[in-house]
C-alpha cells in the first residue's frame, strides 16, 4: 500500500455530533433538516439514493424483496465528487480502497477529531477530497450524502454547499440540504427560484408558502395556507406560525407558537421574519452562520464568528474584521476580548515594541480563554516573529509563531532558551534526535518521531487496502490521547508520519504541547 502523501490541506474545523448509527439504520441522519421538498414516489433520482436518512422497509414486515439497484458501469459515481484533488489534499485517489460504504459511513459519522485544529483540518480534508468511490457504491451517492451531512453537522455550510454544487445532482435529498444552507446564509430567494424552476422538486406546504411570500405572491401563499389548514394538512401550531409570517400583526400582544423541537432552518427563518428570532447559541453550530448577517447585532455577530472560527469553518479574517469594527460597547466577556484585541493590533500597527510587549500577554490570555490561539497565530505569528521582544512577551511570541504557518522561520530566529524550547524546535523541524522530552506527553510524542509504530487497528485497515479508514482510526487514536491515553498519541502520530503526512504530524504535535486541550 502506497503511503498517503503530504500536501496542502484545507480549513480547520470543529467536530460535532451526528445522529447515532445502527446496523440496519440510515447511513446518516440530521434531525434538524427542513422538510422543504417531498421525495418522489418513483422516477429518476439522478443516480443518487433518494432517501438516505430514512430507514429501509425491507425486512420490517414487507413482503416485497429489496429493490435491485442498477447503474451504468462507465458512469461517474457521485461518491467520487470532491473539492480537493489528490495532488493538493495529500490523500490517495483510492482513499477508500476495498472499504464498504456502510463501514466508511459509520466511521465518518462517529469520528471525533478532538479539539486540535490540525486534526480538524485533516478531517475536513477527508470529507472534501476527491477519491474513488467505495467498491460497493453502485452510483447511488450514499457516501456523498454522508459526507455532506457530516459537513452540515460540523457547521461547514459553505463547504457543504460547494460539494452539493460540484455533485451537480438536483435530487430532493440534496436540494433539502442546499435549501437549508441557503436559509442560514441569507440566500433563500435564490433557493426559492431554483425550487420554482425545477418541476421535479415537489415543495412541501410550509416551503411553498414561504417561497410564495418571498416572491411577493402573498395572495396565493394565503390561499395555499387556508386550503391546507382546512384539509388538515398542517398542524395548528404550524398553521398559526405561517399565518403570522404572512400577517405579522396577528401576534400583536400575543406570543407566537412555541418553537418546535428540533428547530429547522425554515422554522428559524420564519421566527426571524415575525420578529421573534430564536437564539442560535443553543442550536446546532450551523445556525451560527445566520448571526453573521449584518441584521444581527454586533455582539451576536462576534459570538457567532468566534464559534465558527473556533470550529474552523470560516477564515480568521472574519473575526479580525468584527473585533476591530468599532469600540467595545461594554466590559466583560466578549467585550474584554474585543478590547484586548484592538489594543494589541493598534500596538502592532504602531511598531512600538514596548506597547506590543504590554498588550500581547493580555490578548493572548483572552485568545486562550476562547480557544482561538491558532487563528490568532495565523493572523499574527509571522509579524510577531520580527519584533525584538524580551521576557514574557518573547515567550508568548515564540508560542504564537510555532502555532502559525511560519513556524520554520520562527525556529530559525528564536534562540532556544531551555529544554522545552529545544524540544519544541525539534518538533517544528521533525527531528528529535538526542533531545529530551520535558514531560510525559512529550515522551509519547517523541516515541512517534523516533520509533513510529501505528496502532494494531490502523495497521489492520492498511493491510486490508482500506487507507481512509486507517487514517480515521489514527485521528481517533490521537483524540483519545487527549483524554489521557498517551499511547493513542504515539500510535496516531506514528501513522501520520509513516503515511507521509509529516506536516500534519508536526503541527499536531506542537498543538498537543502548546494548547491546553487535555481532559
Amino acid at each position: 500500500m502506497r503511503a498517503i502523501r503530504a500536501g496542502a490541506l484545507f480549513l480547520i474545523i470543529g467536530v460535532g455530533p451526528v445522529a447515532s448509527e445502527t446496523a440496519d439504520g440510515p447511513l446518516s441522519a440530521i434531525d434538524w433538516l427542513s422538510q422543504s421538498v417531498a421525495a418522489p414516489a418513483g422516477g429518476d433520482t439522478g443516480g443518487l439514493a433518494m432517501a438516505i436518512n430514512e430507514p429501509p422497509v425491507a425486512g420490517q414486515g414487507s413482503a416485497l424483496p429489496d429493490p435491485v439497484l442498477t447503474t451504468s458501469l462507465d458512469a461517474p459515481s457521485p461518491d467520487a465528487v470532491g473539492l480537493i484533488a489528490p495532488a493538493v489534499s495529500g490523500l490517495p485517489a483510492d482513499l477508500w480502497g476495498a472499504g464498504l460504504t456502510r463501514d466508511i459511513a459509520m466511521r465518518l459519522t462517529a469520528s471525533h477529531a478532538g479539539d486540535l485544529p490540525a486534526l480538524r483540518q485533516l478531517f475536513l480534508t477527508i470529507l472534501l477530497a476527491e477519491a474513488k468511490a467505495p467498491v460497493d457504491a453502485g452510483g447511488r451517492g450514499e457516501l456523498l450524502q454522508v459526507r455532506i451531512d457530516k459537513l452540515l453537522a460540523l457547521g461547514a455550510l459553505e463547504q457543504a454547499a460547494a460539494l452539493i454544487q460540484a455533485a451537480g445532482a438536483g435530487t430532493p435529498d440534496l436540494f433539502r440540504r442546499a435549501f437549508d444552507v441557503a436559509l442560514l446564509t441569507g440566500a433563500e430567494d435564490r433557493a426559492c427560484v431554483q425550487m420554482a424552476e425545477t418541476p421535479d422538486l415537489a415543495p412541501t406546504l410550509p416551503a411553498r408558502i414561504f417561497c410564495l411570500a418571498r416572491s411577493g405572491d402573498w395572495d396565493t401563499a394565503a390561499l395555499t395556507l387556508h386550503t391546507s389548514e382546512a384539509l388538515g394538512q398542517v398542524s395548528a401550531d404550524q398553521a398559526s406560525l405561517l399565518a403570522g409570517f404572512l400577517d405579522p400583526g396577528l401576534f400583536d400582544g400575543a406570543p407566537p407558537p412555541h418553537a418546535p423541537t428540533p428547530v429547522t432552518p425554515l422554522d428559524w427563518k420564519i421566527y426571524e421574519a415575525i420578529g421573534e428570532p430564536l437564539p442560535t447559541e443553543s442550536l446546532p453550530i450551523a445556525f451560527s452562520y445566520a448571526d453573521l448577517s449584518p441584521r444581527a447585532g454586533w455582539k451576536a455577530q462576534i459570538e457567532a464568528a468566534e464559534r465558527l472560527t473556533r470550529a474552523g469553518t470560516i477564515p480568521p479574517n472574519v473575526i479580525l474584521g468584527l473585533y476591530t469594527e468599532r469600540d467595545p460597547a461594554a466590559s466583560g466577556g466578549v467585550w474584554d476580548r474585543v478590547d484586548a484585541f484592538q489594543r494589541f493590533e493598534a500596538a502592532l500597527a504602531s511598531g512600538d515594541t514596548d506597547r506590543i510587549a504590554q498588550t500581547l500577554p493580555m490578548v493572548w490570555a483572552r485568545m486562550q480563554e476562547a480557544e482561538l490561539e491558532v487563528p490568532f497565530a495565523v493572523l499574527f505569528g509571522k509579524t510577531l516573529s520580527q519584533v525584538p521582544l524580551e521576557g514574557e512577551a518573547a515567550a508568548i511570541a515564540y508560542q504564537v509563531g510555532l502555532l502559525s504557518p511560519s513556524r520554520d522561520l520562527v525556529v530559525r530566529q528564536h534562540p532556544s532558551a531551555d529544554q522545552t524550547d529545544v524540544f519544541l524546535a525539534g518538533l517544528a523541524a521533525g527531528d528529535l534526535t538526542s533531545l529530551v522530552a520535558p514531560n510525559s506527553l512529550g515522551r509519547a510524542i517523541a516515541e512517534a518521531f523516533k520509533t513510529p509504530v501505528p496502532s494494531t487497528e490502523a495497521q489492520s485497515f492498511l493491510d486490508a487496502a482500506r487507507p481512509g479508514e486507517a487514517l480515521l482510526v489514527a485521528i481517533d487514536n490521537i483524540a483519545r490521547g487527549l483524554e489521557g491515553d498517551l499511547r493513542g498519541v504515539t500510535e496516531g502520530l506514528s501513522f501520520l508520519r509513516l503515511q507521509g503526512l509529516e506536516d500534519v504530524a508536526r503541527r499536531t504535535a506542537l498543538e498537543l504541547m502548546l494548547l491546553e486541550r487535555r481532559g
